[in-house]
């Protein structure tokens, strides 16, 4: 016979804080290294569309795992 599983433990505000703490710092950083991954691509090649390019998809990047953590705390 299966023993029922004890409810889940709901976060307090305080814990959900804490996780998501790092956020501004992890999403600063993935789009400061994606537009020095584009300039450097940039002179690498000698294009000047590259550094755009690569720091809009860092951004796009930053947001989906921003959205992701979020929603993984919701549930």
């Amino acid at each position: 016979m299966e023993q029922p599983k004890p409810p889940k433990k709901k976060n307090t505000g305080l814990q959900n804080a804490a996780k998501l703490s790092g956020v501004g710092i992890q999403m600063g950083l993935t789009i400061y290294l994606g537009n020095l991954l584009g300039s450097w691509l940039d002179h690498k090649f000698e294009t000047n569309y590259l550094e755009i390019t690569v720091t809009l998809l860092a951004i796009f990047l930053s947001m989906y795992s921003m959205i992701r953590q979020v929603n993984d705390i919701n549930k």
